[in-house]
């Protein structure tokens, strides 16, 4: 059973150089007219976003709420986490690849230990979705072709 299905559309214009893409349709709204380039993929951000940068925002999040679940199950509730995730676009066999993301947190936690804390953060680890999907998910496309 699905638990929730989120979507956004991006329209792309030109060719991949010097082209753009322009986010809209989203669930939320939230990430609506957030333009892409290869160049803020590639190069300087320029005040626009780039794949890796929305992986890293869906990383860090999902991990933050994992860690969050975690810890309040543990009975020690964190008072602020901090997570950051940094995901890294490589050449694999001359193809540009999604090799790592690289989670760094920093909580403030009340009455846990350095030991009991490291259990709950590779619990945290083994339960977010995100994790997970990064270690290999199903991938299908279904493309067609429309004139105009």
């Amino acid at each position: 059973m699905t638990i929730a299905d989120r979507s956004v559309t991006t329209t792309w214009e030109g060719s991949l150089d010097t082209g753009t893409g322009t986010l809209h349709g989203s669930s939320s709204g939230a990430l609506d007219d957030q333009v892409v380039t290869w160049g803020s993929r590639t190069e300087a951000p320029g005040g626009k976003s780039s794949p890796e940068e929305l992986v890293a925002a869906a990383h860090s999040s999902c991990f933050s709420m994992a860690l969050a679940l975690a810890l309040d199950e543990n009975g020690t509730p964190p008072r602020r986490l901090e997570v950051t995730s940094t995901v890294s676009l490589d050449e694999v066999d001359e193809k540009p690849t999604v090799t790592t993301s690289r989670i760094a947190a920093t909580a403030v936690v009340d009455g846990i230990d350095e030991e009991t804390f490291s259990t709950v953060v590779e619990a945290a680890a083994a339960l977010c979705p995100i994790s997970r999907l990064l270690t290999g998910a199903e991938i299908t496309v279904d493309a067609s072709l429309a004139s105009g």
